[in-house]
């Protein structure tokens, strides 16, 4: 399998979608911040972080208050999707949002306020099994298809949303008893999605989707190794619809199958990527489990996360400065490659599906597993490439100077996880939020994994 399930079909939605060049013009609401060069490191951090933020906060699906699929500052949408809400971008902006009221990026009231909205929208839309769909109408909280026959329940996009109402839980559920009740509906709302349906009919495996118009004819049961660990972890720490330790290993672990050896510029593997022949995938499998789930001392029979992580990106940025297709720019301070937008659309860049377009989340997003290498290439962002590549919700989407490629857009799945891995590398807020809870320790323990988070 070449790619995800989620790329490919993203790639058919999104194909023929020319994205804005330089040379035209934009249509601005608030104008990016004016560039201050020479920050110290914490400070360019802080203000990346901040700048972000705003995607979720400033940029938000106004009648939901939800993360937005995507943001055009040219305000042309091909696919007349601006109102539409994403719930994977959803789930991260919640994170996000936490991270912004313990920064003082907003006020705790205003932070509360929007949380309650958001939760309140979700609880309202439509769910199928206690799962949201891939896609939903902010205006009306209704389904939009992500395809024809997907037009049901998401598990993989719920299961971010629910890292994030665990960390939503945690953060309130010692506070005044408004913070209680919200603690109380994160709780409920995670509770409500039934892992177990997602099994078809008892199967040793969780599915990605199901449909009632279609039931199953999606049919694909998701097996490791990609972006989907999360599910597994948040199925086994359901206390209402549990899944069994048989489902993470026959279902994502494949019997074993998931095991293997190899390695990627010098950096060993020991989990099969894939679709990828030997090879690591987008640097977003680094990224989107990982946003609550801590990785750090986190080991189960087919992994070491950290290692493996730090490894994935350590084998992006190698191959960057390799740069065996010769693209332009590539180099120590401009490196990542991740599922974004492209030249031609939209594509999951790797080693192996390398267009020239580098995307700033991957190193950004990356920042705990490789420091130093990840602020040179925000530094280089914003101190040199400037207002090629910045506006005001942080840095665009993807860029390429091989094709002079510059487009002012922005992606939710690829800002979220920019905030949430800086708040990370700076306090551990959302890692120290999510372990600490009792059913993700219950669930990880009865699948086998160890970590210092569960002694």
């Amino acid at each position: 399998m070449k790619f995800t399930f989620r790329i490919l079909l993203v790639i058919l939605i999104t194909s023929g979608i020319q994205c804005t060049t330089e040379a035209q013009t934009f249509e601005t609401i608030k104008a990016a911040p004016p560039i201050k060069k020479g920050l110290s490191d914490d400070a360019l951090l802080d203000v990346v972080q901040k700048q972000t933020f705003q995607y979720f906060w400033d940029g938000a699906e106004p009648n939901s208050g939800a993360g937005r699929e995507r943001y055009h500052a040219d305000n042309i949408y091909p696919e007349n999707d601006k109102s539409t809400v994403a719930t994977g971008a959803t789930g991260f902006g919640l994170m996000a949002i936490l991270s912004g009221i313990d920064r003082g990026y907003v006020s705790k009231k205003e932070g509360f306020d929007r949380l309650n909205k958001i939760l309140t929208f979700l609880e309202k839309a439509d769910r199928f099994h206690g799962a949201w769909p891939h896609w939903i109408h902010g205006e009306t909280g209704k389904v939009r298809p992500f395809g024809k026959k997907d037009n049901g329940g998401d598990l993989v996009e719920t299961s971010f949303v629910a890292q994030a109402l665990i960390c939503i839980k945690e953060y309130y559920k010692n506070g005044t008893a408004e913070e209680k009740t919200l603690a109380k509906k994160a709780d409920e709302l995670f509770k409500g999605i039934d892992f177990s349906w997602y099994r078809n009919g008892s199967q040793n495996v969780l599915y990605w989707h199901w449909s009632p118009e279609y039931a199953w004819q999606m049919n694909f049961p998701v097996k490791g190794y990609n972006e989907c660990l999360i599910m597994y972890v948040m199925g086994a720490a359901s206390p209402t619809h549990t899944i069994p330790a048989e489902v993470y290993h026959e279902g994502w672990g494949r019997n074993g199958g998931i095991k293997a050896n190899f390695k990627v510029y010098g950096h060993p593997f020991t989990m099969d990527y894939q679709g990828q022949k030997n090879s690591v995938g987008p640097l977003f499998w680094a990224h989107y489990s990982y946003l609550g789930l801590n990785p750090k001392g986190l080991k189960d029979r087919y992994a070491d996360y950290w290692a493996n992580n730090v490894n994935h990106t350590l084998a992006i940025h190698d191959y960057c400065i390799a740069n065996p297709k010769g693209f332009k720019g590539y180099g120590t301070n401009s490196w990542g490659l991740t599922a974004s937008y492209s030249v031609t659309g939209y594509a999951a860049h790797n080693p192996q599906e390398d267009f020239g377009v580098i995307s700033p989340t991957a190193a950004i997003s990356s920042i705990p597993y490789t420091p130093k290498e990840s602020i040179k290439v925000i530094r280089h962002l914003y101190e040199d490439l400037g207002d090629k590549v910045w506006g005001k919700y942080g840095f665009y989407d993807a860029y390429s100077e091989t094709d002079n490629w510059y487009p002012k857009r922005y992606l939710g799945i690829d800002q979220g996880p920019m905030v949430v891995m800086i708040e990370n590398y700076r306090s551990g807020l959302l890692w120290k939020l999510f372990m600490q809870n009792q059913d993700v320790k219950n669930g990880l323990t009865k699948l086998g994994f160890e970590s210092p988070d569960l002694k």
